[in-house]
């Protein structure tokens, strides 16, 4: 009775059931939730906090941003279902317009990567000096991968396609996909002259692989999550194309507090910790099979790999593998 009188209370204000609604789509920081309420960011923080308070939402901080996402599912599943139920006999008007105005904060994100990718692209290979050697890190992930054949190859990100040419040899089939143009002509360009035949190149969205269901061996996304809005359902949608058994395998930078990536270079996150990460995996039903961190650098670059899990599986997480 407790946990529902808390939920309640915190539940019975305009703007936290807005703030909630916001929250489902994606994980948004104080100033983008004030820019779609409308409302000034104290105001807007001590809302929040009443949520984090009841369980309802939870705050990360990092850097000198704070992101809030959906609390634990446990609390909040019963709490969204009879919002659903209600919103079905009579939709909320606040909603259309919150989803309106989230949509240009997404289009502002978007754009301002996007200008900053045509921008880089001739130099995106340079401007990965910031951690150890990149030889290195390829050399941890082809270690990670092992030698076996792969099967289908997605590279989601792929950039200049540096990771096809590592990979794709190994791979009955590959294709690298990327929202980038320019970075697409580059790839090609790389691509044809290594003669990589079984590497094709598509231009699409991370959030919406070009594969059906299933359809890959292994995936990769290189240091590309930190670039990304919802690095969570990028997860999924990788998940999503995964045979059970297939694997994918994600480098980015391990947490940071380099405030001025966000800046200079574009970054969305500065970097991930373990615990991010793996609960990513498990609510796209990934097994953690291992981790690998490599320092040296300005920046420490971890390694992450998973598995799908076939429905049958069961993989204890104390058998994850880390160095």
């Amino acid at each position: 009775m407790t946990i529902a009188l808390d939920i309640f209370r915190a539940l019975a204000d305009t703007t936290r059931l807005r703030i909630l609604a916001l929250l489902r789509s994606m994980e948004l920081s104080v100033g983008e939730l004030a820019q779609v309420l409308g409302q000034s960011q104290p105001r807007v923080s001590r809302h929040v906090k009443i949520l984090c308070d009841a369980g309802l939402a939870e705050r990360r901080k990092e850097g000198s941003w704070v992101f809030v996402g959906v609390g634990k599912e446990a609390r909040v599943a019963p709490v969204l279902a009879a919002l659903d139920g209600w919103a079905a006999i009579e939709p909320d008007h606040w909603a259309v317009a919150d989803v309106a105005r989230l949509a240009a904060v997404r289009a502002d994100r978007a754009a301002s990567a996007a200008a900053w990718f045509e921008g880089n692209a001739g130099q995106w290979d340079a401007i990965r000096s910031l951690h150890i050697a990149e030889s290195e890190v390829e050399a941890a992930m082809s270690a990670v991968l092992g030698d076996a054949p792969i099967g289908q190859l997605i590279d989601i990100g792929t950039g200049t396609g540096r990771m096809l040419e590592l990979f794709a040899g190994r791979a009955r089939a590959a294709l690298g996909i990327d929202r980038s143009s320019e970075m697409l002509r580059l790839a090609r360009a790389k691509l044809s002259e290594r003669g990589l035949v079984n590497a094709e190149l598509r231009q699409a969205d991370l959030y919406a692989l070009p594969l059906g269901d299933g359809a890959a061996d292994a995936a990769i996304i290189h240091h590309v999550l930190h670039f990304a809005q919802q690095p969570g359902a990028a997860i999924a949608e990788a998940a999503r194309v995964l045979a059970p058994g297939g694997r994918l395998l994600i480098a980015d930078f391990a947490a940071h507090d380099r405030e001025e990536l966000r800046t200079k270079d574009a970054h969305t996150r500065l970097g991930f910790s373990d615990d991010q990460i793996m609960g990513w995996f498990e609510a796209s039903g990934l097994a953690a099979a291992r981790t690998e961190t490599l320092e040296g650098g300005e920046l420490t670059v971890k390694l992450w790999l998973g598995r799908k899990i076939a429905p049958t599986d069961k993989i204890p997480m104390h058998e994850v593998k880390a160095a």
